[in-house]
């Protein structure tokens, strides 16, 4: 544990207000974190997005953590920071209202070919099946799943909601699984479910790029030398799993189709 952990455990045991010193060196302790959620992010963006703004977002998210961070759930505050970390710079991607609504709409025609190729089929579907119901080549395909990376990026945060249409990221429902109320718990419950078997569901190499990037922390490149392709195709892979668990999770979440 570290000592701005153990500092963060005492003063949540003890009830007591953080001093703006002792709040200012633990987010110096972890900035790195900051820095590598915001770098990792930044990669699946247009060149415009400034890293600083995501690292400010980043920032609000981890003073956030720090003060609803609950030691009695028995998780690490490292694990718990970076969930708000990345949920606070994904919030500001989203107010900035970057991705063009053609983008939007190419991943959500891809996002219903793979749906309705699947439950037809009964399997996932491969790469030329889905090209073929989008009247594409597979090259033609291929560019297209690259010019939708950005929006795979927010896809799965985007994809839940509970039946008062109240918008919840994926990580609000995973965390709501927690929640002493048993009917908010049963639903975050049921999305650990259909989530992990909708990963299970994937080719195989879907998974191991989604284990890889992120449970490994490994980037682009690294998951493409490990699979010995090019970092492109790692994207194209990244964006099909996640348009496919998106198109999953559908089936079982009350979900509007407004992105």
């Amino acid at each position: 544990m570290s000592s701005s952990e153990a500092l963060i455990r005492k003063y949540k045991a003890n009830a007591k207000k953080l001093s703006n010193d002792e709040k200012r060196s633990i987010i110096q302790e972890y900035s790195p974190l900051v820095k590598f959620i915001a770098q990792k992010i930044a990669v699946r963006l247009p060149a415009n997005i400034e890293l600083d703004d995501l690292m400010s977002a980043g920032v609000i998210g981890l003073m956030d953590a720090i003060d609803k961070y609950d030691p009695a759930r028995d998780n690490k505050f490292k694990t718990y920071a970076e969930f708000r970390i990345r949920g606070a710079i994904l919030d500001e991607l989203r107010a900035q209202d970057w991705i063009p609504r053609s983008m939007r709409e190419k991943a959500k025609g891809i996002e219903r070919s793979f749906q309705k190729l699947e439950q037809k089929l009964g399997r996932s579907a491969s790469e030329d099946e889905v090209a073929k119901d989008l009247g594409m080549e597979l090259g033609e395909f291929q560019s297209a799943l690259q010019q939708c990376k950005s929006v795979s990026l927010l896809s799965l945060d985007e994809v839940g909601t509970f039946s008062n249409g109240d918008r919840k990221s994926l990580l609000g429902l995973l965390e709501a699984g927690r929640d002493s109320n048993p009917m908010v718990q049963l639903a975050g419950n049921e999305l650990r479910e259909q989530l992990s078997k909708a990963i299970e569901d994937l080719p195989e190499k879907q998974r191991m790029v989604l284990s890889l990037y992120y449970y490994e922390d490994l980037n682009l490149k690294e998951i493409g030398d490990i699979l010995e392709v090019t970092e492109s195709r790692v994207s194209q892979l990244h964006t099909q799993a996640v348009l496919r668990l998106r198109s999953k999770l559908k089936e079982h979440l009350m979900v509007s189709d407004e992105a």
